[in-house]
């Protein structure tokens, strides 16, 4: 079957080397990897739970169509996360370091990364030529132990109203890249996770 020319155009403009069955491979397993496509939020929990839960506001009803379209989007931002990511092999050729560097850095929280399938993946937003994005070691420092990946790599290369290049607002990455001060992202980066 012939994929869709604008699946093609989409990933090449994306800068993503895949191609449209390969993506569209990693989707449907980001899916599978995610939170099933109906929860039952109540059934995880036993009837005095569920009741403790309710009465301080947590709403245990079932998935609706409304969630869909974010599901939707955090698949596929998991998919091209994913894609995008390096192998600690890659991470050293492009730092010219030895493997045992880059497991180093992993495991002193110096980089961040995920185990899929027992290898390592590093997301490629925390390199920047032949080294790391200036300042990279202080935010990972500031981001809060609980969390995943994907949410860094969002906070990562969103832009943030307090991060501002000639008056424009700009992701932490593009921050760090055009010489801001590290502290500005470290104090966004500590609050991950908490409510706005």
């Amino acid at each position: 079957m012939r994929m869709s020319p604008a699946l093609e155009t989409v990933l090449a403009k994306a800068g993503l080397q895949v191609t449209p069955d390969e993506f569209l491979t990693l989707v449907a397993d980001a899916a599978k990897r995610l939170a099933p496509p109906s929860p039952e939020p109540a059934g995880y929990f036993n009837l005095d739970e569920q009741e403790a839960l309710t009465d301080v506001g947590l709403d245990l009803s079932p998935h609706g169509p409304a969630d869909d379209q974010s599901r939707a989007r955090t698949v596929v931002a998991h998919a091209v996360l994913r894609d995008s990511a390096v192998t600690v092999a890659e991470a050293a050729q492009q730092l010219r370091v030895d493997t045992s560097r880059i497991r180093h850095r992993l495991a002193m929280g110096r980089l961040v990364g995920w185990k899929d399938r027992g290898s390592w993946r590093l997301p490629a937003w925390q390199f920047a030529g032949a080294g790391v994005l200036p300042g990279l070691e202080a935010v990972l420092a500031a981001v809060p132990d609980d969390q995943p990946a994907l949410v860094v790599a969002g906070f990562m290369t969103t832009e943030q109203a307090d991060l501002l290049v000639d008056g424009v607002p700009t992701t932490p990455r593009e921050w760090l890249l055009a010489g801001g001060d590290p502290r500005r992202v470290t104090a966004l980066a500590a609050q991950l996770g908490t409510p706005a």
